[in-house]
């Protein structure tokens, strides 16, 4: 397993084309050191890569592979789409027939676009959101990552919290002024910011089960509180439900706090492994979209028809009557391995889960906020991650990102993981 000259090789190549030999920062592994592998192919659980070496995968592409890698129904799916065509710039049925499915899934979407990435989606919801209220200022939670358009680029998460960046260079101070970041789980917070500017805000935006500063879930009554407050002072609920959307249930997020957004924003799964995104809710606010209103979007590759075909195939399978108890039975059972296998080695960490999403943080203090997240020990986390990758199991290369569970791993891949977690622990010490 120690063999990676093949990548060793591309990723030098790469650097001569490519920022950094990558196409997005924590593939380059900075934050946790050595050579980024590159990857072959991916089959159900597993990855495989250049050099052949086989991994289970918890990386998931992020997020979007909830069936696992090349799901058969899936491929020959989009393989008869291709066939017929790629791309046309006109309206399809396939978008129709994925936003029904996901309007019946959510009910507080009762319109939505489609674009082509959670970037897009969650830009265009911001704009929407001003110009319905008619208000510029925006509320978001330190730690949590809403794509990279200037404006939110303000103590985000993900990449950005990995990096150390609280901000970018290259972002007009103008342009972050309105963005005003508040505390996660921090209900008093909130309510002040609303008591300083209540006239101002035009919309929260929150990750209703935040992933991109590790998975950290919300405190109990922390989303009632935000539902309650922008009600109170005529803001705009948005849910970025980017990784939870159809990932923690069918009906996202929402569905389990059982709280109804103005406005949410979706990618990953919806598109099957292939890049899409969309932002939808109540139809008085989707109206003031162009063209049937003021507020201009647009996308030449928006409802893409080999994206719209993947999502269709994967919302389908998703929505079997069993689904999610099996991704719920998988992912305690790996949790509780990962748990048991931690307190044998006297080894403290945090283990926050939502479903088939889950962070291991190597801290002893609960984490339920960016700022018990950044008290993790990073360097702990970096020699886990490459002791865990020698024992054949592919771990997100960053402390602040979530590791995902599919349909595909089996009982088998799950045991292997503990037993190489054990393992891994025991190196550590």
């Amino acid at each position: 397993m120690e063999h990676f000259s093949r990548s060793e090789q591309l990723f030098k190549e790469a650097q001569r084309y490519l920022p950094g030999g990558v196409d997005s920062p924590v593939r380059a592994f900075k934050a946790v050191g050595g050579t980024p592998l590159f990857i072959k192919r991916g089959q159900g659980s597993r990855l495989y890569d250049e050099d052949n070496n086989e991994f289970i995968d918890y990386l998931g592409s992020w997020g979007p592979l909830i069936l696992g890698h090349a799901h058969p129904r899936v491929v020959k799916a989009v393989k008869k789409m291709t066939e017929d065509g790629s791309s046309f710039g006109a309206p399809t049925a396939l978008e129709t027939m994925l936003a029904k499915l996901i309007c019946e899934a959510m009910p507080s979407i009762e319109l939505l676009r489609f674009v082509s990435s959670g970037t897009e989606a969650t830009m265009s919801a911001i704009r929407l959101a001003r110009a319905f209220t008619g208000r510029n200022k925006v509320v978001k939670f330190a730690g949590c990552y809403h794509g990279h358009s200037d404006g939110l680029l303000a103590k985000a998460g993900s990449g950005m919290v990995t990096l150390g960046m609280p901000s970018s260079p290259g972002v007009p101070a103008a342009l972050t002024s309105d963005t005003l970041v508040v505390t996660y789980n921090n209900p008093e917070a909130v309510e002040q910011i609303f008591k300083d500017f209540a006239s101002d805000i035009a919309a929260v935006i929150v990750e209703p089960i935040a992933g991109n500063m590790g998975v950290v879930l919300p405190q109990p009554g922390f989303l009632e509180h935000l539902r309650s407050l922008t009600l109170q002072y005529g803001a705009l609920l948005i849910f970025d439900e980017v990784i939870t959307g159809f990932r923690v249930a069918y009906g996202g997020a929402q569905s389990l706090c059982k709280i109804s957004p103005d406005l949410t924003c979706l990618g990953k799964i919806i598109g099957g492994g292939f890049p899409v995104g969309a932002y939808g809710g109540r139809r008085d606010i989707m109206q003031m979209v162009a063209p049937l209103g003021p507020v201009y979007q647009a996308g030449t590759l928006s409802g893409n028809p080999v994206a719209m075909t993947a999502g269709i195939e994967t919302l389908s399978i998703l929505k079997g009557s069993k689904v999610y108890q099996e991704l719920e039975r998988k992912s305690s059972r790996l949790a509780k391995g990962i748990m048991e296998a931690a307190s044998k080695t006297g080894r403290t960490i945090q283990l926050n889960r939502a479903g088939s999403m889950f962070t291991i943080f190597f801290t002893s203090e609960s984490v339920i906020s960016y700022e018990t997240a950044t008290k993790s020990d990073t360097g702990a986390y970096a020699k886990f991650f490459h002791e865990m990758l020698s024992r054949g199991v592919y771990f997100p290369p960053a402390q602040f990102e979530a590791a995902f569970i599919s349909l595909a791993h089996t009982d088998k891949d799950i045991q292997a993981t503990v037993e190489a977690v054990g393992k891994a622990f025991n190196s550590l010490l």
